[in-house]
């Protein structure tokens, strides 16, 4: 890794701060909203039948973020999807600093875009304390993957977590980062 300042912190640095700290009429900088971290998980149920699945997630959701990705376990059991406490079904990826930027950075500007019939996301993601969750349904659009080697069409969930305090607070935030929010 190089020792550049990826593109969305700088322009956090030197023009979002500033535009929601005059905006907002913050009376501290330190009160500006920041993303602190970018959560990146996959669920995979049919991990118990076949145990290939699950080592592809994770080699996927590593070519992904650029993060080795770790698999989680599941915390009871649940006798109607055949599931027992312990049984590693997901994988999931914790992005902070330059990772997190860059990896925002290309899901905003790149995989995004590529989905078909993208009309922009939904709003209804917050969760009332300032982070925002969406899910994507094909692993795919992501320039990363090659769509002749994946084992199948996987769905990831993204949750971006802000230190804003409220949802307008996260939501201006994000909207200054260029997040395509339906209008």
């Amino acid at each position: 890794m190089s020792n550049s300042i990826p593109r969305l912190k700088k322009a956090y640095v030197e023009t979002i701060v500033p535009a929601l700290f005059k905006e907002r009429g913050y009376k501290s900088v330190m009160q500006v909203p920041a993303i602190e971290k970018v959560v990146v998980s996959m669920g995979v149920g049919e991990a118990l039948v076949n145990k290939k699945l699950l080592d592809a997630a994770v080699s996927d959701l590593s070519l992904i973020t650029g993060q080795h990705a770790v698999k989680t376990k599941a915390k009871k059991s649940i006798a109607n999807f055949k599931l027992r406490q312990g049984n590693e079904v997901g994988v999931v990826v914790t992005l902070r600093g330059v990772r997190m930027y860059e990896f925002l950075d290309r899901l905003i500007n790149v995989a995004l875009p590529r989905v078909k019939d993208f009309r922009g996301i939904k709003a209804s993601g917050f969760d009332g304390h300032g982070n925002f969750s969406l899910g994507i349904t094909e692993q795919i659009i992501f320039p990363e993957i090659d769509f002749d080697k994946i084992e199948r069409i996987a769905g990831l969930n993204i949750t971006i977590v802000t230190s804003a305090v409220t949802d307008s607070d996260a939501r201006l935030l994000l909207d200054k980062f260029g997040m395509p929010f339906r209008k």
